[in-house]
């Protein structure tokens, strides 16, 4: 390295040292000046709901800030916090108004001055701001396996955020998807910690920068969510308990939030359930030991909707509100998210005095606050700026925002090459998803449900609309045949395909969000299946798109269907990516970021069974599994090898794959390495994901991949909660292909 280079490196270092020294001197002073009122203000974290008319607003921009409300908040209670919408997705003008009559009230009319950070859910884009790129939902993105797509859809996302004047965005969802019925499955990156862990690292360095310099303009702080074991309740519905062992929990549940703090993620938020009988909100050892003590997390710990009065109203773990706070607080919650009333406040000034919470905990939680709220630069710059509406949902953004739906398709059957459609076809279009956006994009839509299909852009194409545009109106027919539950016109519906030369069946879900969006069973409701049984029962080709946020079971027609494409949520440009990979204009090359079930009674997950027969009965047999997904063209796989059989223990073993395109289409490819531990002193996996790229390949071209496996590969967490590599065989596995190393 040349003395230049390391001089630069020293003078940033040294930069960055300055620039947090200086920011813990003007905390420190901040925190000698503060009251204990206006410390536990700090803490507390305030719906726009409760300062606003949100409750009678109506139409576009109608919701108003009450000023007796914004001075009782702000001035005499001393919240630096707002967060949520109130209404619905506003303008960025209204956005802008909103954030500068806060602050307004923050600089102008308190003692120390200190801004207010704004909060909000910004999970597939700047969802609640009117006219913003909505990308495909978590579940979507996580289908393409491209962490450079979804960095640039992140990056995207926090421009918009910030140019609507918000700094703070509550994502990534790193829950691990392990439960299909969970109405959060959606906004995760799938079942397998792996995947969601190289997800989530390029989710964080999207909002945060690679140097995670979230002063900069176009930065916001990220939210990883919802520390953790809440994507595996029991029962399959949002926010009940889950049983997960302190190892499985390390092994399945904890990777993906320990790589997002490595990256320097800046906020956390809790699980609103409980694990093990302890809710997480109350949980000294998940939020104290394990959380800042093992993973070295340093940035703010804010607590879920109401969750604090939950320990008291849902868990019961606390007699009463007050108790809740000192539980929460002591175990290491430093903001509460109440969010429509001043209990916290008026409690924890309670308990700071009568000495149940120590002033230390206080100084410690506010200091980490007061931190993010430099590093945001709001002191220097707490007013929204205006320059960043000029990138505002931009073309290039757009065209981001449709090839991550084109990449997110994922083709599960395609007989006879009924895929892509001639676009000289009479098509006819059905089912509940065909003529809404709403469906394609579901919860955390211009409204939390994101229901309300009459706020939708209405320049934005519905599959229906996608395909006429595609195809012309002429050769297009409509029958909607049923709802989601009900049956509306199945007749209709037969009538309209014995014209017609090919169906296309739009199926799934309606739009949901959180706990409205609890079902007792995964199969797809009866009306939309009898829908497709008549529609096969005339013998045209059937052709399944799933618009849906889980795999919803549909056994009893896939064996008739043609072909059957999975889009699962892949937002406002999803219509057009579905009609262009229905028609050729994009080849599918997503893959299954889940194990897609074919049972209700069978919902295994790919990395914990036994792939080989036991006593004639197979112990995994979804409809599709984890990581599948064809292509239009083909993909042959060859030459596996490894750089050595024996390894001895803390060393790498390097495996080396071909890949060529033998079709007749250019395609991407992923390719995927998954390792198995042959025998363990406790059960091991069949296998486990341990290396991935996606590759794009000509037809007739090859491409190398290598992937260097090291002791976090091989290892697996033991009985004692620590990573452990034990001696012995390890297989190797890449599409068909094996190969075989031992650890000595």
């Amino acid at each position: 390295m040349k003395w230049s280079q390391i001089l630069f490196l020293v003078l940033v270092i040294t930069g960055v040292t300055l620039a947090q020294s200086d920011i813990d001197a003007k905390v420190d002073q901040l925190l000698n000046e503060m009251t204990v009122a206006e410390k536990v203000g700090q803490m507390t974290q305030i719906a726009i709901d409760f300062i606003s008319n949100a409750g009678e607003a109506q139409g576009q921009d109608a919701l108003q800030l009450d000023p007796a409300r914004m001075e009782l908040v702000i001035q005499k209670y001393h919240v630096g916090s707002i967060l949520n919408v109130g209404t619905h997705a506003h303008s960025v003008a209204k956005w802008h108004e909103i954030i500068t009559a806060i602050q307004d009230m923050a600089l102008q009319k308190t003692r120390l001055r200190i801004p207010v950070i704004y909060g909000i859910d910004a999970v597939h884009g700047a969802n609640y701001t009117r006219d913003a790129t909505l990308f495909p939902q978590a579940i979507s993105m996580a289908a393409t396996w491209n962490p450079e797509l979804l960095k640039k859809t992140a990056e995207i996302t926090a421009l918009e955020t910030r140019a609507s004047g918000i700094p703070w965005n509550f994502n990534p969802v790193l829950d691990s998807g392990r439960q299909p019925l969970w109405p959060r499955l959606w906004e995760t990156f799938g079942e397998d910690a792996y995947l969601a862990s190289i997800l989530g690292v390029a989710y964080v360095k999207g909002l945060e920068g690679d140097s995670n310099d979230i002063s900069a303009p176009d930065k916001v702080a990220a939210c990883l969510k919802h520390y953790i074991g809440y994507g595996t309740p029991v029962t399959g519905k949002d926010r009940t308990p889950a049983w997960i062992p302190d190892h499985y929990l390390r092994q399945y549940h904890l990777p993906p939030y320990a790589a997002a703090i490595a990256a320097g993620a800046h906020t956390l938020m809790p699980n609103s359930g409980d694990v093990n009988g302890v809710p997480v909100h109350a949980s000294h050892y998940l939020l104290t030991e394990l959380l800042r003590g093992e993973l070295g997390f340093e940035g703010v710990v804010i607590s879920d909707w109401a969750d604090i009065t939950n320990l008291h109203t849902r868990h019961r773990v606390a007699a009463n509100n007050k108790e809740a706070v000192r539980l929460a607080v002591m175990a290491g919650v430093d903001m509460s998210m109440v969010p429509t009333d001043l209990s916290f406040p008026d409690a924890l000034i309670e308990l700071v005095q009568e000495g149940s919470v120590p002033m230390e905990r206080i100084d410690e939680a506010v200091r980490r606050i007061l931190t993010l709220k430099y590093r945001l630069g709001l002191f220097e710059r707490p007013y929204p700026d205006k320059s960043l509406q000029a990138q505002f949902a931009s073309p290039a953004a757009a065209a981001v925002n449709l090839q991550a739906a084109r990449e997110a398709m994922i083709l599960l059957k395609n007989d006879n090459r009924t895929l892509p459609l001639r676009k000289s076809l009479k098509v006819l279009v059905t089912g509940p998803n065909a003529e809404r956006l709403s469906p394609l994009n579901s919860g955390w839509t211009i409204t939390w449900q994101g229901n309300r299909e009459e706020l939708y852009p209405k320049d934005k194409w519905t599959v229906r609309k996608a395909i006429e545009a595609k195809i012309g109106k002429a050769n297009v027919a409509y029958v909607q045949g049923a709802t989601v539950d009900r049956e509306t016109g199945i007749a209709a519906a037969v009538k309209a395909a014995k014209k017609a030369d090919v169906v296309v069946a739009c199926l799934g879900e309606d739009a949901y969000c959180e706990t409205p969006g609890n079902i007792t069973d995964l199969t797809l409701p009866e009306a939309q299946l009898n829908l497709v049984k008549a529609l096969q029962a005339t013998g045209k080709p059937v052709v399944l798109v799933l618009i849906e946020g889980r795999p919803r079971i549909i056994r009893s027609i896939v064996e008739d269907s043609r072909a059957i494409v999975l889009a699962f949520l892949p937002g406002l440009e999803g219509g057009r990516a579905i009609a262009d990979v229905l028609f050729g204009d994009a080849n599918p090359g997503g893959k299954l970021p889940v194990t897609y079930p074919r049972h209700p009674n069978d919902l295994v997950l790919y990395d914990h069974v036994l792939a080989e027969n036991t006593g004639g009965t197979s112990r995994y047999h979804p409809q599709w599994p984890f990581g599948f997904g064809l292509s239009y063209t083909t993909f042959a796989y060859s030459d596996l090898r490894l750089d050595k059989q024996n390894v001895p223990r803390g060393e790498t073993v390097t495996a080396q794959i071909t890949v060529k395109n033998t079709g007749q289409m250019a395609g991407k490819e992923t390719v995927q390495l998954y390792l198995s531990d042959v025998v363990a002193s406790i059960t091991p996996p069949n296998r486990r994901l341990q290396g991935f790229e996606k590759i794009d390949l000509a037809p007739g071209e090859s491409k190398t991949v290598s992937f260097t496996l090291g002791e976090a590969a091989m290892s697996f967490v033991g009985l004692d909660g620590k990573p452990v590599v034990e001696p012995g065989q390890f297989k190797v596995s890449v599409g068909h292909l094996q190969q075989t190393f031992e650890v000595k």
